[in-house]
């Protein structure tokens, strides 16, 4: 990929925020696209802390940043300095993409349907199939209010510290699907419970993310052939989970594929024209 980017005074900035942001693909896959698509815009990643994210959102509107992805830690606690939300994200309460409108910021929900189109493209069916999500950040509240919608039946397990998190996510999504949903701890006992009844298991965690490349959060003994293992991390492509998954037989999905879907439904938000979903796809796994 050539580097020849052509910054001026009518360049339109987007960007990303996150921390840790490090591993980020973003900026590659947008980059790219922008090229091929011909339009001077640029893509540039921000490590915020929590504690300065509202003065992020404050420089967002100050230097008139067009728009802006949000990943972990910030997908929930960003909406409260946003001006309005897409009925989506505000039903999920979690926003990955920004859109910047002369001042109004919009927060925006892609991390679903991207995911969503990475199942689909796999030939997965959903309708009362038993999915088993570990985690209750920004991803999994994406990830679990795409599938409840499309009548999927959900557990959710988060670990101790933030299992209040699950329990509410869990209620909301009970809800507003008329559905029980169960909330439980994130631990080996849990695990053998439901892995034994479950078609699909997504893990919405960072772990295994690099650089803890030997984490996974599903001992590889309770992985069975029958299962679809979806990873939303997708540095490195194969997580252990994934290695693990794959040596058992089981359907594996990286979380490669939601990075592009999510990123080219942010695309077309920011610039109104129809991504190069195969350009951004090699791009990202030439870099990985």
């Amino acid at each position: 990929m050539e580097n020849n980017i052509n910054i001026s005074g009518k360049t339109i900035l987007c960007g990303i925020i996150g921390d840790p942001i490090e591993h980020t693909m973003s900026p590659l896959m947008h980059n790219s696209a922008f090229r091929q698509m011909g339009v001077d815009y640029l893509y540039v990643p921000f490590k915020v802390k929590q504690r300065e994210l509202a003065k992020a959102i404050d420089g967002m509107r100050a230097l008139n940043i067009r728009g802006l992805n949000v990943t972990i830690p910030h997908k929930v606690a960003v909406i409260q300095f946003l001006d309005k939300l897409d009925h989506l994200a505000e039903k999920i309460g979690a926003v990955n993409t920004i859109v910047n409108d002369d001042g109004v910021l919009t927060g925006y929900n892609t991390d679903g349907a991207g995911f969503l189109q990475a199942l689909l493209q796999s030939g997965i069916e959903l309708q009362s199939k038993s999915i088993v999500i570990l985690g209750a950040g920004g991803a999994s509240r994406a990830i679990s209010f795409t599938l409840a919608d499309r009548d999927a039946n959900l557990v959710i397990l988060n670990r101790r510290l933030e299992l209040d998190w699950a329990e509410e996510l869990a209620s909301r999504i009970s809800q507003t699907f008329s559905k029980k949903v169960e909330a439980l701890e994130l631990n080996r006992k849990n695990l053998v419970r439901v892995l034994d009844k479950a078609d699909i298991v997504v893990n919405a965690t960072s772990m295994g993310m690099t650089p803890h490349i030997d984490e996974t959060p599903v001992a590889s003994d309770l992985l069975k052939p029958e299962l679809t293992v979806f990873d939303v991390v997708y540095n490195p492509v194969k997580t252990k989970l994934l290695r693990d998954a794959e040596a058992v037989g089981a359907t594996t999905i990286s979380g490669l594929d939601m990075l592009v879907w999510q990123g080219a439904l942010a695309f077309e938000k920011w610039t109104g024209l129809k991504a190069p979903i195969e350009l951004m796809r090699e791009e990202v796994i030439k870099a990985l």
